[in-house]
This record gives C-alpha cells, structure tokens and sequence, in this order.
C-alpha cells in the first residue's frame, strides 16, 4: 500500500477510533448513574405490524383515538431541534419514527437523548399520530436507552461497499442493508419450511 494511500485511510480510521472513545466515555457515564443494559423492557408492538394496521388511518381519526403502543429498536437517523426531536428506529420489522419533546418527557431525559448515538437500541411508549407529510410515528411519552453501541454504523449513504467486509461483519451488514436483510428472512423461513416438512415426514437431521 502507498504512502498516498495510508494518508487517504488513516484519517477514517482515526475517526472511528475517535467515536468508539468517545462512546465508551458515555457508557462510563450511564454505568455510573445505575444500570447501563436494563433488560427489563418489553416491547408490545413492531414497526411492520402498525404500519399494516395504521397507514391508512387518517390523522385526525388516529389522533382522535390515542392509541398507546411500545416499541424498541436500533436508532438510524436522528434530528434535534431545540425543545423537539425526531428520531428513527429499525427493529426486525421495519423502521417508526419518534417523535420526542420536552413537554413529553421532561428537560433531563430530552438533553440525555440528545446525547445518544446512532446505533443505540431504545425503548420507548407513547401515542400513535401523523406528521404533516402523513408519516405515522409516535408520540413519545417515555423512552429509555437499552444498549449502548460503542462502534459507529457504516455511512447512510454507502452502506457497507466491502464485500469481503459484508461477510465478516454480516451482523452490521444485516443491519444497515435492507436488501440483504431481506434476503436472509427469505432464507430463514426457506430452510424452516423445508426443515419442517422434513420432520413431519420422519426424517432424521444429522
């Protein structure tokens, strides 16, 4: 490799390094507070179901009727605008958007998710509503960090471009490529068929 491009890398690499210090400071800092991966949180609904369900509710008739639900799943994109933010989480679903502000939950957990990384998992409860644009998202009345996630996610934009990098990170490739995430459900529930029938029918796996 040329020195030219050891200059071009190293900066990324020094970069990330940068983050993932960064990150564990603040998972220094939540293990100082208390518990820094509660596991006591339960989510009661998916992001794909209430998509499917709600949708085509209209705004006014959705807000008309609150409807509470809970959630939890990976933060992919995130927006902060003073008293008021939005965010977007993934879980094995599909991806919902929070809508989250101070009159909601408080001063203190607003400047502590504003401090939240992408990557992180959360948790929250809330109301089901429609945004301006018609994008159904929640309305967040409590929200609670689940785990930390000490490594930066691949660019929004690229995503992962490394095959060889696809294959020995699958678990971030799953993660941030909805393609090949659906490849491997598709995949899962393939072999679970067959396996099934397989079973049904005596057969031995060895």
């Amino acid at each position: 490799m040329s020195d030219q491009q050891h200059a071009t890398q190293a900066p990324a690499a020094q970069d990330e390094n940068q983050l993932i210090i960064e990150r564990r400071e603040k998972l220094a800092a939540i293990r100082a507070k208390g518990v820094a991966f509660p596991n006591d949180f339960k989510p009661a609904h998916r992001a794909a179901p209430l998509h499917e369900q709600y949708d085509a509710v209209e705004a006014a008739e959705l807000e008309a009727q609150a409807i509470p639900v809970s959630v939890a799943g990976r933060m992919m994109l995130k927006r902060v605008m003073g008293k008021a933010c939005f965010a977007t989480i993934q879980d094995a679903t599909g991806r919902l958007q929070f809508y989250i502000t101070q009159d909601a939950v408080g001063a203190e957990l607003l400047a502590d998710f504003k401090h939240w990384d992408l990557g992180d998992i959360l948790g929250a409860e809330g109301t089901l509503f429609k945004t301006k644009t018609g994008e159904l998202s929640i309305k967040v009345t409590s929200i609670r960090l689940l785990t930390k996630a000490l490594r930066p996610l691949p660019d929004k934009f690229h995503g992962m471009t490394d095959q060889e990098q696809k294959y020995r990170q699958r678990y971030v490739d799953l993660i941030v490529d909805e393609h090949s995430r659906s490849r491997f459900i598709a995949r899962s529930k393939a072999i679970a068929s067959i396996r099934a029938f397989m079973v049904d029918n005596q057969f031995l796996e060895v």
